[in-house]
């Protein structure tokens, strides 16, 4: 417990990152559990509308309710809440935007609204063939003085690599990458909004969670009725564009009962018209906050839903 504690409190050192736990719960749970984690809000009941307007004011209305049913076999509800909406340190500039082609996983093309801007040299760099560069957030979503923000890499494969290959790139180490070899580097960066939902139930035996889903897991220390895992779902809103990034993730575990050179310069030009991958990144630390592939042709975020 005091280490979940210690992350989430690092985690919110970032600045306009949002980073909120809470549980609802139909069964006693243990006061040694509640006093654990101080930073968590335990409801002693379990109301779906409740949970719904809890999660749309933590994301910023990015995602309207919980990924979830809750019915009358859910005891427990733990939900956790990464939700950041901050500006770029240095925007893009709208009037350079313009609708370019997008080959998506497919093979199909078609034009989608695309943005451009140089990026310093020091912010691209190569991890065994796949381009990376980041692009830096302001504190707070109004560019005011708070946190270091946030760290939004791009990720670019070669023509065909998909997103096992290619992502891994975008939470390497960036003292292992490779600059480019060029004195000025332009990107075409798709506007884009992704929206993903994720049952993580079936993977947690390959994590090693297995008796925690069965009628033989132990949470005494949580509560005194016997409980087991039956659901987790994770869902996911990312969207970029040229004022900056807004990105928000929601997952649910739900519990039942249990049995500098002059010119000429050397220009690279890096076009993601093709499927590319983006890792959002805390202020300090390499460990994703969001991770996401975009293989078919971004939608505007502009658009409506």
């Amino acid at each position: 417990a005091p280490a979940v504690t210690a992350a989430a409190r690092e985690l919110a050192l970032t600045g306009a990152l949002g980073v909120a736990t809470r549980v609802w719960a139909r069964v006693p749970v243990e006061p040694a559990y509640r006093e654990a984690l101080p930073d968590v809000r335990f409801d002693d009941t379990l109301d779906p509308a409740a949970l719904d307007a809890w999660v749309r004011g933590a994301t910023g209305g990015l995602i309207e309710r919980l990924p979830l049913a809750i019915t009358g076999e859910t005891l427990l509800a733990l939900v956790n809440v990464l939700a950041l909406k901050a500006r770029w340190e240095r925007p893009f500039d709208t009037r350079r935007t313009r609708d370019l082609p997008f080959t998506d996983a497919s093979g199909t093309t078609r034009p989608v609204a695309t943005m451009a801007r140089d990026v310093p040299l020091a912010d691209v760099w190569t991890v065994d063939g796949t381009y990376v560069v980041e692009l830096r957030c302001t504190g707070e979503e109004g560019g005011g003085e708070g946190g270091d923000g946030a760290r939004v890499r791009f990720v670019l494969g070669e023509p065909g690599a998909g997103a096992a290959r290619v992502l891994p790139a975008g939470w390497a180490d960036r003292t292992a990458g490779t600059r480019p070899e060029a004195d000025r580097v332009t990107v075409a960066l798709p506007r884009l909004a992704l929206r993903t939902r994720i049952t993580v139930t079936g993977q947690l035996p390959a994590l090693g969670v297995r008796l925690a889903t069965s009628d033989a897991a132990d949470f005494s220390g949580l509560s005194p009725e016997p409980l087991a895992i039956s659901d987790v779902v994770q869902e996911a809103v990312l969207k970029v564009a040229e004022e900056g990034v807004e990105a928000a993730a929601v997952t649910v575990v739900a519990m039942r009962a249990a049995g500098a050179i002059p010119p000429p310069q050397r220009l690279l030009h890096l076009a993601f018209d093709r499927p590319f991958g983006i890792v959002v990144l805390p202020a300090a630390g390499d460990v994703p906050l969001f991770a996401a592939w975009q293989a078919d042709a971004p939608a505007d975020p502009a658009d409506p839903a």
